[in-house]
């Protein structure tokens, strides 16, 4: 286990929240399914981060769904109240969020941006996300994600 702290640790330890660490060896950055796979997850419990934009500065919005599935833009620009959205590209993640794609975090952002978790994620008594690097994972129950990073829930997915 590493031996460091990333802020969303950090910001779930100062919350109270119960959740568990797992880490990882890595050649190149796993997808959601590879960190399932790695970590003998169900692939529907590793949940992704993924970064949009209305194209606007600060129009951020963060969506956490499983790593098995797709979003579909526009349910998510419906979800943030959005005529449209975009992917944010990935040489713009660390600028905007302040994490590296493979290592995006729901938590601990750079900015309080909006966060959707997917619908599905409440049928769940807990899912897998990233702990903010890549090969760092966080494990815990959906409402602490919607507590602690203040998310609210959508049906988002294609």
């Amino acid at each position: 286990m590493k031996n460091h702290k990333t802020n969303a640790v950090r910001i779930l330890e100062k919350a109270g929240a119960a959740f568990e660490l797992r880490s990882f060896s890595y050649k190149e950055v796993p997808s959601a399914v590879e960190v399932a796979r790695i970590l003998d997850f169900p692939p529907e419990m590793v949940y992704k981060t993924l970064v949009t934009t209305n194209g606007h500065p600060k129009g951020i919005f963060v969506f956490v769904i499983p790593g098995n599935t797709e979003l579909d833009l526009k349910k998510a620009a419906k979800a943030a109240g959005e005529k449209s959205l975009s992917m944010l590209k990935s040489k713009d993640l660390f600028q905007e969020v302040g994490y590296v794609h493979g290592g995006c975090s729901p938590i601990g952002l750079k900015r309080p941006y909006p966060v959707f978790l997917n619908e599905s994620a409440l049928k769940l008594d807990r899912i897998c996300f990233s702990a903010g690097e890549i090969g760092f994972q966080i494990i815990a129950s959906p409402e602490v994600l919607l507590k602690v990073a203040g998310a609210k829930t959508a049906g988002v997915l294609a």
